[in-house]
């Protein structure tokens, strides 16, 4: 990413002043008495240089956006940057504010700025005449460039109200991006229910059967090697986008741990789902937000982790009541979303069979995380100690054999040993002390050793 010190905002600047000239041209013809003139402003933008270190100059000679598609971008961006221009440019030439509907814009929220719509746009790309509009239009329909790529969005309107007359937003990501160069990850929020999880841990760390970790091996090669095979090996026309897995086993047998080593190993984003945001129980609403979560994460290469994935991946029932019916919906929704999502969609459960058969057949790999056997329970104790603690007394190999407990049932006995022991200040483990925190583990689950 850009730094900011070093970002020249001089294309920017030019920009706004472009767009200013444009604003301003379209108002004086529109409220010029001589019809003949209600119909010019087009002016052109200025030239963009490709040496200057710019990030919005950058996006649109890479983009190689048009004139239209600039001054769509220009004026979405222009509340955010300059907030007054907007206000100022219509109140130089509009006696009456609120007059003339032909121009749409908003003015609501805290901010109180004139926030334009896609009436503002198609007004100020287009003038009065209908043909010229219509033509326009096409540069704010869905099918378009800058709202197929989600860089622009109209707002939502009731039911029934003009499409157009929805703000002309553009999204967050973007307005970061060109203004500083970076694109912050987006963070947990009613807007966005999935948080970034990482790891300081590495494939070392990580005690999996030989089976399980050739599995893994698989998911790390897709995520490494799918834009070459799906773009330079021509096989995005035979094969659907993205990959799904699913991962099932006991809690604490290295689930999350694996979905994060994988983020880490391959350099993407891992976001862990939180399903109390997403499900709801009103009609529609777990849709709404399942919608905010896989467009934000369209074209991102982010890997997205569904953990206790059965509250929302369940399986269907048959139809008895108005909420089974929108349930089944809900199934049927993700179905959709999920194969069509472009990146690695990871669901975890703790039982496989409570997955709807719809989802499992569409797995391209199922991962068995099981119990750890003596050995490999062996690796996770000897993995496990903190270096401060003296251990040479203990027999691990007894422990493992005796105590059938998984990665994370033993981290914690580790962590309240390590704690016990920081409080007595001593370095020796006494075996009465360690049992003592192994007893307190299983009695946490209802279990009898």
């Amino acid at each position: 990413m850009v730094q900011t010190d070093t970002i020249s905002q001089l294309p920017l600047a030019r920009e706004l002043h472009w767009l200013q000239q444009v604003v301003q041209t379209r108002l004086q013809f529109f409220t010029d008495a001589r019809s003949e003139n209600k119909g010019k402003a087009y002016l052109p933008p200025p030239a963009l240089e490709s040496a200057e270190p710019n990030p919005y100059a950058r996006f649109a000679l890479q983009a190689g956006l048009t004139a239209q598609e600039r001054f769509l971008l220009m004026l979405a961006f222009a509340p955010h940057i300059k907030p007054g221009l907007l206000d100022q440019l219509f109140a130089n030439y509009l006696k009456e504010e609120g007059a003339y509907p032909e121009i749409g814009g908003v003015r609501n929220g805290q901010s109180r700025n004139f926030i334009p719509t896609g009436e503002t746009a198609l007004f100020l790309l287009a003038g009065p005449h209908l043909d010229r509009r219509l033509e326009s239009e096409l540069y704010l329909s869905t099918e378009s460039r800058l709202f197929k790529e989600q860089l622009l969005y109209l707002e939502e309107v009731k039911e029934g109200e003009p499409r157009l007359s929805g703000r002309l937003l553009l999204h967050p990501e973007y307005v970061e991006l060109f203004k500083s160069g970076r694109i912050m990850r987006p963070v947990l929020s009613s807007q966005f229910p999935a948080q970034y999880i990482e790891t300081s841990l590495d494939w070392d760390d990580l005690v999996l059967p030989k089976q399980t970790r050739q599995q893994v091996a698989e998911l790390q090669r897709w995520v490494r090697h799918h834009q070459t095979l799906m773009q330079e090996w021509g096989m995005g026309g035979k094969l659907r986008p993205g990959y799904r897995a699913l991962f099932h086993g006991p809690p604490g047998t290295g689930k999350t741990l694996t979905a994060t080593l994988l983020g880490k190993a391959t350099g993407k984003d891992v976001f862990r789902v939180d399903l109390s945001m997403v499900v709801s129980k009103y009609i529609g609403e777990t849709e709404k937000n399942l919608s905010r979560l896989f467009d934000r994460a369209e074209r991102k290469d982010w890997i997205l982790f569904f953990d206790e994935a059965d509250a929302l991946f369940g399986k269907r029932t048959d139809i008895r009541d108005a909420h089974d019916k929108y349930a089944n919906q809900e199934v049927s929704y993700l179905l959709q979303r999920i194969e069509g999502f472009d990146g690695l969609t990871i669901l975890a459960s703790n039982f496989k069979n409570n997955l709807d058969d719809a989802f499992t057949r569409r797995f391209q790999s199922i991962v068995f995380f099981p119990m750890p056997k003596a050995s490999e329970r062996l690796l996770l104790w000897q993995k496990a100690f903190p270096q401060q603690l003296d251990i040479s007394s203990l027999d691990l190999d007894a422990l493992a054999e005796r105590f059938e407990l998984s990665g994370a049932n033993i981290m914690n006995i580790v962590q309240f040993l390590s704690l016990q022991m920081i409080d007595l200040d001593i370095k020796e483990v006494p075996l009465a002390l360690l049992e003592q925190a192994i007893y307190r583990e299983y009695s946490k689950e209802g279990k009898l050793i």
